[in-house]
């Protein structure tokens, strides 16, 4: 792990680097991969709060009208504006085929007071069911309230809700406006009932940075849709860039989130003389990432260190500046100069690679299902619970079973009335890989593997390496060994 140096936190949140990255390469590869866990710990003697603008989107569209959906949406709406802090910057959009700004009536964000919280609660309840769905111009609309506000220091945070498949626009159209919107602000998404598209909000959530949740029962959309307010109330930093600048021999392969959800993020590049790939908003948490880098082995001296990247974090400033918020990490490497001889995978990243086929399973089951192909949705179920098992991914695992039966050869099949939610939360699920700390507490460890757990909470390190816990940053008892020798930089 990284420390941050003894300068002062510029960002509110302290962050701190680990780079988890297997140090012998074998004569004859051409691929090489790093772990890289970045913690955000509160900055102390930071405790004032930054400036949050939010943009409440809610799906008025005429499906919206039955079995009390829309009178449902209206109240969670409302609940969520409830939660809003005094002083945050509220816009409410309702979406149709359209877009309508209902809040605030002069087209720029409000400040949250008692007066604005009962105009815009208002303005909420007075919603009709009308037209279709294009999500599109509903986060266009949501990025034109964001433009109002003019400090890149304020902290922008989307949320909606969607019953219905993104019908009144092409996926090209959407794509465009995911394209613009990029960077811009953050955006978390909630599937109301069975007749939305899983792939169409993972494709939105993974675009800006956000986060996935089906609610099958209207009821409970009132406590998802705070629960997720509450926790975009957290979020510190508007920006933070992952900055890779890389030995001259070596070129970026990809770079994918891979906790708390898996989202692929190497189209996001951004190119200078460092690589910075956008990372969205941070709260107090921790994330992990896999960068894998290419590289021609001929170009590579044997039996030498050889630092591939330098890893740094940068925040965004309250001027639009970047700044270092983390002090540098380093990719070391070593190509071993016997050919053939074999090099041990990496526990670590040969569960990333496992998690990330365990996903794939899961989206392929759902995909098939949807399309009535049994025999194909079955092979998928098959892989994905092996994958669960040996993973000990309790999680994934239990809604894995919880649309399966053994049938009468012994063998695992999608139960013949699963509804259509249950297929959708199968979808959205499949990028979840950090499991709650109640069921990584319960993983029973595999033989001869030592499962080591934060003595304060219980929780599971994602990384072998962590020295702290991710849960509440507790020490932890194992470092991490450190390459021998000073690793040559030959960029």
């Amino acid at each position: 792990m990284v420390p941050v140096g003894d300068r002062p936190p510029l960002t509110g949140l302290s962050f701190e680097v680990d780079v988890d990255a297997p140090a012998d390469l074998a004569h004859d590869a051409t691929r090489a991969d790093a772990l890289v866990t970045v913690r955000a710990r509160p900055a102390a003697g930071q405790a004032s709060r930054t400036q949050t603008a939010e943009v409440l989107i809610m799906d008025k569209s005429l499906s919206m009208a039955g079995h009390g959906k829309l009178d449902e949406a209206k109240r969670a709406m409302c609940a969520a504006v409830d939660t809003l802090r005094d002083g945050t910057l509220l816009g409410i959009v309702a979406g149709h085929h359209e877009a309508e700004v209902v809040f605030p009536v002069t087209g720029r964000l409000a400040s949250v007071d008692a007066d604005t919280r009962q105009e815009a609660k208002s303005r909420i309840i007075g919603q009709l069911a009308e037209g279709g769905t294009a999500i599109g111009k509903w986060l266009a609309c949501a990025d034109r309230l964001f433009a109002s506000v003019t400090s890149p220091g304020v902290v922008r945070h989307a949320v909606l809700y969607t019953d219905g498949k993104d019908e009144h626009e092409t996926p090209e159209q959407l794509g465009s406006v995911l394209e613009t919107c990029t960077d811009r602000f953050v955006c978390d998404a909630l599937g109301l009932g069975e007749d939305w598209n899983y792939a169409e909000l993972l494709r939105i959530t993974q675009a800006l940075h956000g986060s996935a949740q089906a609610v099958v029962t209207a009821s409970d959309l009132a406590q998802d849709f705070t629960r997720t307010m509450r926790q975009a109330q957290r979020i510190v930093v508007p920006r933070v860039y992952l900055g890779l600048r890389l030995n001259s021999r070596f070129r970026l392969g990809f770079v994918r989130q891979t906790r708390p959800v898996e989202a692929e993020l190497t189209a996001r590049r951004q190119h200078g003389d460092e690589i910075h790939i956008p990372l969205g908003s941070w709260p107090p948490e921790t994330r992990q990432y896999q960068v894998s880098l290419r590289f021609d082995p001929d170009t590579l001296t044997v039996e030498e260190d050889l630092r591939a990247a330098r890893i740094t974090l940068h925040s965004e400033q309250p001027d639009g500046t970047r700044v270092p918020c983390s002090e540098p990490g380093a990719m070391v490497v070593r190509r071993r100069g016997t050919p053939g001889f074999g090099i041990p995978p990496s526990a670590d990243l040969t569960r990333v690679e496992n998690e990330h086929e365990l996903g794939m399973a899961m989206r392929a089951c759902a995909d098939a299902q949807q399309k009535g192909q049994r025999e194909r949705a079955d092979r998928e179920l098959r892989i994905a619970i092996r994958l669960a098992e040996e993973l000990r991914d309790t999680a994934r695992l239990r809604l894995l079973r919880s649309v399966s039966v053994i049938g009468p050869d012994n063998l695992p099949h999608m139960h013949s009335d699963v509804s259509r939610g249950q297929v959708q939360r199968l979808g959205l699920d499949s990028t979840r890989t950090a499991a709650p700390p109640d069921d990584a507490v319960g993983l029973p460890p595999a033989d001869g593997d030592v499962v080591r757990r934060c003595p304060r909470c219980g929780t599971t390190p994602s990384t072998r390496s962590a020295k702290f816990c991710e849960k509440c940053g507790h020490p932890l008892d194992a470092t991490a060994d450190e390459p021998d020798g000073g690793p040559v930089d030959a960029s």
